[in-house]
């Protein structure tokens, strides 16, 4: 039997040695930085931009040529324990107020970016209301949220499951046309990080338990095999959420 010292550290090595990229491990923010990026780069120079539900504002940098600005309630104080622990800092934020009620004339932005924030508002189609809003003729949004996740910033978490019937549906009411609408990954890639995400809860919470074949079959070869069959073995309906482009008809 291998000492559990000992066993730490091979696990260290391990890590060392085969880290798992973010597109295995958190399917759902790289695909989705990847998309704004692409998104930030097609809007003109000086283009009114506002990001709601901005937080700590990580796509400031995207949106440098435009003229870009921030909303967020600014309640949340991060995420003590559990799985989804985390620390906050809010960035810069213009807007602070309740996205549903955000101070600034109709049509005042030309594109406005909403990223995982309708799952923590209690009325979820009141805020596309509000963005139909102060979006300008034209315009476009760019909107994305879960539909498979598991609680975070807790308590404000009150929705999931947003899928693209939803988006058809209150888009289309609210005077929104789809310009695009895709999965971020399917089931494989959704199941390959919900596997590396056992692997390390194992390991934080009886870390003897987890042997080297274990840990390097859980932690390593089958999240990069199940990620490498996504695209063949694709089923959109287990994604972990969907990528939506919209523009203002009117």
């Amino acid at each position: 039997m291998i000492p559990p010292i000992l066993k730490r550290h091979l696990y260290r090595l391990l890590d060392r040695a085969y880290p798992a990229p973010g597109r295995i491990v958190n399917v759902g923010a790289h695909d989705r930085d990847q998309w704004i990026a692409l998104k930030a780069a097609g809007l003109k120079q000086g283009a009114r931009v506002l990001d709601t539900g901005a937080g700590q504002c990580p796509y400031r940098e995207l949106f440098r040529h435009c003229d870009y600005q921030t909303q967020d309630f600014s309640r949340y104080e991060g995420t003590k324990s559990g799985p989804m622990a985390d620390q906050w800092r809010y960035g810069a934020i213009d807007y602070v107020c309740d996205i549903t009620s955000i101070p600034v004339p109709d049509g005042s932005f030309d594109a406005i970016l909403c990223t995982e924030v309708l799952e923590h508002v209690p009325r979820p189609i009141d805020v596309l209301r509000e963005l139909g809003r102060i979006l300008a003729p034209g315009g476009r949004l760019f909107l994305t949220a879960p539909l498979g996740s598991g609680l975070h910033q807790e308590p404000y978490h009150y929705y999931g499951g947003f899928t693209p019937h939803f988006y058809r549906k209150f888009l289309g009411e609210l005077g929104m046309e789809i310009i695009e609408l895709k999965a971020s990954g399917g089931l494989m890639k959704h199941v390959g990080q919900e596997v590396h995400r056992a692997g390390r809860l194992i390991e934080e919470r009886a870390p003897v338990r987890l042997s080297l074949t274990a840990r390097w079959i859980l932690k390593h070869w089958l999240p990069r095999y199940l990620a490498g069959l996504d695209d063949e073995v694709m089923v959109a309906e287990f994604t972990v959420g969907y990528l939506v482009e919209a523009r203002k008809t009117a």
